[in-house]
């Protein structure tokens, strides 16, 4: 934690803080609270995306060379704090955070020239068709299947719990391309273009009457060869590279950020801000964690990933336990009359957060990973 306390850093920090305080527009800030999933709608995240776009911010983590700003890994976590609590509205991770790394590893020169100023623009707003009605946890039991046929490949099948489906012109999918050997040795790894016809969406509603997720069917679905991302058969090891980016990462942050909002109301009772103040203890540990995995101190990036993932997802669901606690003890309006946010969408939080611990792979399928890893 002492390396937060280096004076190029904290002066890396003013400079966010000032740009946030001059740049964060109030109405993007309010959605933004009232918003019920980490997933906020691209009606909030693009405008601010443009507005980092504009000063060269809106991919943190993206190395100069492709478009972002260089930063080092301490620079984009102090980036992503200052974020949370100023109420920044989070990016759509699916395009910036988890299809641009593959595409800068495995994309050709032409795939990363097309695609990626298209991401960190915000023009592409991309989708992840990996889950099937039968292939969850179990990914490689997946049978969406991509058939060669001349230059292209025949989609048939479907996707399920598509995040931003409804608004996405871009899914990356993981398709089977060969029954032969091991199900992971078949598996190939797609760019699509959501307007190519046989492609449907429809609609899945929430326990919180969200409408976040989506099945998507692939009826003769022509996708291009060349929209391949690696080798043909060879998708798995694409996907395991993604997931690193989608399991781990900057959980503490965020986390950080909600909780203060909730630690700062006073109309609190006395166990539960006790409870409020245990949770920020943990979430202290978990930004300490967080900085060792940067430094690669005692594991590899694939069990910090892992271990990110229980501890980050399972926090999350506390924390909204202890919203709801908030919202059932607190005087509902503040003094001008208004619903808090933290506190009007406390339970719909909860409820969309049941997935945390399942999507991204299950934390039950993480805790294998962890002993196999550390315990042969």
């Amino acid at each position: 934690m002492d390396m937060l306390n280096d004076p190029a850093l904290i002066a890396f920090r003013d400079e966010v803080r000032a740009f946030l305080t001059a740049h964060l527009p109030e109405n993007l800030r309010l959605a933004a609270a009232r918003a019920t999933s980490v997933f906020i709608d691209p009606a909030v995240s693009l405008p601010w995306q443009r507005i980092l776009h504009a000063r060269g911010w809106a991919a943190p983590d993206w190395p100069a060379e492709f478009g972002g700003p260089g930063w080092s890994e301490i620079e984009r976590y102090i980036f992503a704090a200052e974020c949370a609590l100023a109420g920044a509205p989070n990016l759509a991770p699916m395009g910036l955070k988890m299809v641009a790394p593959v595409i800068m590893h495995y994309g050709s020169a032409e795939q990363r020239a097309h695609y990626l100023p298209r991401i960190l623009s915000g023009e592409d707003y991309w989708c992840q068709g990996f889950s099937e009605p039968g292939a969850g946890s179990d990914l490689a039991a997946l049978q969406l299947r991509a058939t060669p046929d001349g230059d292209d490949y025949v989609l048939n099948g479907s996707k399920i719990w598509t995040t931003h489906a409804h608004f996405a012109n871009r899914m990356f999918a993981l398709v089977r391309t060969s029954n032969e050997g091991k199900p992971q040795a078949g598996i190939s790894f797609l760019l699509l273009d959501m307007q190519t016809p046989g492609i449907t969406v429809e609609p899945i509603r929430t326990l919180a009457g969200d409408h976040e997720l989506n099945q998507v069917f692939f009826d003769d679905v022509r996708v291009p060869r060349t929209n391949r991302l690696g080798g043909e058969n060879e998708g798995w090891s694409v996907a395991k590279h993604l997931l690193t980016f989608e399991r781990g990462g900057k959980y503490a942050p965020g986390l950080i950020g909600r909780l203060e909002r909730l630690r700062a109301r006073r109309d609190l009772e006395p166990v539960l801000r006790a409870q409020l103040d245990r949770e920020a203890v943990t979430l202290k540990a978990l930004q300490a964690l967080e900085l060792k995995a940067m430094r690669g101190v005692g594991g590899g990036p694939a069990l910090y990933a892992s271990a990110l993932k229980i501890l980050g997802t399972e926090s999350a669901q506390r924390i909204d336990t202890l919203a709801c606690e908030a919202a059932g003890q607190a005087a509902w309006a503040d003094a001008d009359g208004q619903t808090p946010a933290e506190l009007a969408v406390a339970v719909p939080r909860y409820l969309n957060d049941r997935a945390a611990s399942i999507y991204a792979g299950s934390n039950e399928i993480q805790r294998d990973l962890i002993a196999r890893t550390l315990l042969g």
